[in-house]
């Protein structure tokens, strides 16, 4: 029985198209070892989204989603951060990052949306069919949030043991990143030093100028 507003409207259409694209790319990215389990999540909030959508509980698909979208923000700032060989920003966005997503999937998640749904959704609506398949999904999704809790507490410790962030660990394939600086230190010169990718003086993000470049083609 809520309106539904042209703001929520579009606010579902860009967020089933961003989903749709995320099932469709996941076959060209990076081999992932928790590829099924992603690809789950995705068949899981394309059906959810779409669902709410349909059965008018627009409410309570918004607020899962800006959920979602909160951790989300500081997760793809971390990736930039690393791609400019910022280690440091991209450490303390990670970590971040981790509390963020505990903080909305394990603790407002659950103790807020869930709730809702599976308890005081049933004394007001009562039973109807929509609501078990509804519950079941955001059940679903509740369970991947522990799994991927696991891996994102277990980096983070990493993290803080070793001062640096690991490689992701669902990675079968390293990043483009990660090659680069496997690349063996005989091809480098060694008057060149380098740090978070630039070359000082020398040159800037890793590429020299004057001289060297000749020296080393």
């Amino acid at each position: 029985f809520q309106p539904l507003m042209p703001d929520l409207h579009y606010y579902y259409i860009v967020e089933l198209s961003f989903y749709w694209s995320l099932m469709f790319s996941q076959f060209i990215d990076i081999k992932r070892k928790d590829f099924g389990i992603m690809f789950t999540h995705h068949i899981v909030t394309v059906t959810l989204i779409t669902f709410s959508y349909v059965t008018n509980l627009t409410r309570v698909g918004t607020l899962t989603l800006c959920l979602h979208d909160a951790a989300d923000v500081v997760l793809e700032a971390a990736k930039m951060a690393n791609y400019c060989k910022c280690q440091k920003l991209s450490d303390l966005l990670f970590l971040t990052f981790a509390i963020v997503f505990i903080v909305s999937r394990l603790g407002i998640y659950p103790l807020w949306i869930l709730n809702t749904t599976l308890f005081e959704l049933y004394e007001a609506l009562g039973n109807f069919p929509a609501l078990w398949v509804f519950n079941v999904l955001l059940v679903i999704l509740q369970i991947l949030h522990c799994f991927w809790s696991y891996l994102i507490i277990k980096a983070a410790y990493k993290a803080i043991s070793k001062g640096k962030v690991a490689k992701d660990d669902r990675s079968d394939i390293e990043s483009s990143s990660d090659e680069e600086e496997t690349v063996p230190r005989s091809k480098t010169p060694h008057s060149t030093i380098t740090t978070n990718g630039t070359g000082g003086a020398n040159g800037t993000n890793g590429y020299l100028t004057g001289g060297t470049c000749s020296e080393e083609h």
